[in-house]
């Protein structure tokens, strides 16, 4: 199997990561993952073989663009999942 990475998966989690960190809520696990799964649908896949070497290859301002994405796609997603929460889905 091929050891390829969507570089915007690890851009998105760390997004969350920073957002649960930041909370003075407790999220479950369950609201993370779920938007996590609709950030990631709202954004293009970037397969890198590494994620470092990803990294050393775009501007900032590209890395700018992908982030403000990413803060754009959770913003997004936050809404839906809050709009329709887990365990009143059908």
């Amino acid at each position: 199997m091929p050891n390829i990475n969507n570089y915007y998966e690890r851009l998105v989690v760390d997004q969350l990561w920073n957002m649960v960190q930041k909370s003075k809520e407790p999220l479950t696990q369950d609201f993370i993952d779920d938007v996590a799964c609709l950030a990631l649908n709202r954004l293009p896949s970037c397969y890198v073989r590494s994620i470092v070497d990803k990294s050393s290859y775009i501007t900032d301002q590209i890395y700018q663009e992908m982030e403000n994405a990413v803060t754009e796609a959770i913003k997004q997603a936050i809404e839906q999942v809050q709009l329709n929460p887990r365990g009143q889905r059908n």
